[in-house]
């Protein structure tokens, strides 16, 4: 079997696997948050933290759960690490310095998981489990509550009630990823992956000095690093590691886990706005976008010109031979299209193209499928501006889903869709424009250029892959990728959440002859090429200075 049918059947056996987990999971998280009964431990929780589950909340009140929650998570991880050296189990690492534990506490609060350290040489036990594995679990939850709360705000009317965040925080981690990691986990365990808390252990000599490797509790981290889109990663070499993806198998499986719920919210959102075919339109538009970045990406890795390469059957530097250019190139997609991050090759040596590829995906704002919820948001939003687009077109005030977008839906889309550009650009341009953020550019010219671009597309993004060239571990990078990381999660949110009650205050407006049709094919080709142009319009002269430079050299 060759290198292309073997990638081929690959993806097919992942749309496979993701189309039977659609229905049955979009319609069990469509009752989740839709249930009025509480399990006895989420009584317990909402006891220990004060809150009233049964209280519905205006946007204002839904934002400060948010934001207040999520600032006292940065505290107590940047704390955790700061007393690293005096915590049982460290391994004997010391404290992490206070720029680079903002930078890590920002990330993981964040979804992000950005790192600009050596797992294996930086993290004990106690900071891996109860500081970055916990905040895995909760940052995916907080990303999904956003989300269901901006859906609530399409399906409900005549209320600026967009439910309990409390609420929808401890069922998602409760009865979605929990259960979910503990299964994948399980999955992983028994493919090879490692599950212990064992010390350093010395395992041979290397290049005239000893090598060594910590155990730790691998698995069950990632699995919800992938089930929860967060990325990041026990090791250093991340999903290219064998003990956190030992086989092809479980690399095709964790590819699916990162998949699964930015997909199947799509089922969640027609579920509870009443109409699944409006469901389907939105995960229409995510699907092509993904397939043709797929497709794309093989394309640019196996058919890149030279020998070498040609007898390797593709671009093989900085892959795993276990894994195979196909997988590999999957996998980049995947985890940039989405807010996971998580490598299983570096993505700094893909082809000039296809390491444009990888930054054109987050550039999109990451929602083909994009994070757990945020990527259903991020899409709920460009559909809104589709509309507007569409209602211009046509001479009609803009309607979606039975609710107007006038002029206060749309500054608030507007101000959606600007800021994370903004945010990527200016601090790309600042790290190239002063003396010393460019000394730590391993490359020059256009790939360098490529680093640092990469870098902050993938910060504001909350992506948290990197291109492997930069060295990210200084004063400047820690503050600036963690100040992006924390303005491009929670700006964003601000305008979804506004966004979500002006919706809910509105009474539904009936469907007349000429209203949009957005459940049919012609909106989701109008949807797909609104979020080509407007990402083309943003990122093209920054995107012509690296990557396509680089490409069109090659």
């Amino acid at each position: 079997m060759g290198p292309v049918l073997a990638g081929v059947l690959q993806l097919l056996a992942l749309i496979g696997a993701l189309a039977l987990a659609y229905v049955p999971l979009g319609n069990y998280m469509a009752k989740v948050y839709s249930s009025d009964k509480h399990w006895r431990v989420e009584k317990w929780i909402y006891k220990g933290i004060g809150a009233n589950p049964d209280t519905e909340m205006r946007w204002l009140a839904y934002l400060r759960g948010v934001l207040a929650f999520s600032a006292v998570g940065v505290l107590f991880l940047y704390l955790l690490q700061r007393i690293q050296g005096v915590l049982p189990g460290s391994l004997g690492f010391s404290a992490i310095s206070p720029a680079q534990a903002f930078n890590t506490a920002a990330s993981f609060v964040t979804n992000t998981n950005w790192q600009s350290y050596y797992g294996e040489q930086a993290m004990g036990h106690v900071v891996q489990t109860a500081g970055l594995a916990v905040q895995n679990f909760v940052s995916a939850a907080v990303g999904i509550a956003v989300a269901v709360a901006l859906v609530r705000g399409f399906a409900r009317s005549r209320t600026g009630e967009l439910g309990n965040f409390w609420a929808d925080l401890v069922r998602g981690v409760i009865r979605i990823l929990i259960p979910g990691s503990i299964i994948a986990a399980l999955v992983l365990v028994a493919c090879g992956a490692i599950q212990n808390f064992s010390g350093i252990h010395e395992v041979g000599q290397f290049m005239g000095g000893h090598q060594q490797w910590n155990g730790g509790a691998v698995a069950s981290q990632e699995a919800i690093k992938e089930f929860g889109t967060n990325g990041g990663g026990y090791f250093n070499a991340n999903s290219a590691h064998p003990f956190e993806n030992p086989t092809p198998f479980t690399n095709l499986f964790e590819i699916f886990l990162l998949l699964v719920i930015p997909f199947s919210l799509t089922r969640t959102f027609g579920v509870m706005v009443g109409s699944v075919k409006q469901g389907y339109a939105i995960l229409a538009t995510m699907a092509t976008i993904w397939v043709g970045f797929v497709a794309l990406m093989m394309w640019t890795e196996f058919a890149h010109h030279g020998a070498a390469l040609q007898a390797a059957g593709g671009a093989m530097e900085g892959k795993e031979s276990r894994i195979g250019v196909g997988a590999s190139s999957i996998f980049a997609v995947s985890t940039t299209l989405t807010s996971t991050g998580a490598v299983d090759s570096f993505h700094s040596s893909f082809t000039g193209l296809g390491g444009g590829i990888t930054i054109l995906g987050m550039q999109l704002g990451e929602i083909a499928p994009g994070g757990t919820g945020s990527g259903l948001y991020g899409m709920l939003i460009m559909a809104v501006i589709a509309v507007f687009i569409a209602g211009l077109m046509v001479g009609r005030t803009p309607e979606y889903l039975g609710k107007k977008i006038g002029t206060r839906e749309m500054k608030l889309a507007a101000c959606y869709i600007l800021i994370t550009p903004a945010l990527v650009l200016i601090f790309a341009a600042a790290s190239m424009a002063l003396p010393t953020p460019p000394h730590s550019m391993l490359n020059s010219g256009a790939h360098g250029f490529s680093e640092v671009l990469y870098a902050f597309t993938s910060a504001a993004n909350n992506n948290g892959s990197a291109f492997a060239g930069l060295n990210a571990n200084t004063d400047w990078y820690n503050t600036m990728t963690g100040l992006a990381m924390v303005l491009g999660r929670f700006l964003p949110m601000v305008f979804v959440l506004a966004l979500a009650g002006s919706l809910a205050e509105q009474k539904p407006v009936p469907a007349t002859a000429g209203t949009l049709r957005t459940e049919k094919p012609l909106f989701t080709g109008l949807l797909v090429g609104a979020i080509l142009i407007i990402t083309g319009l943003t990122y093209f002269p920054a995107l012509a200075l690296g990557p396509l430079a680089e490409g069109l050299a090659s």
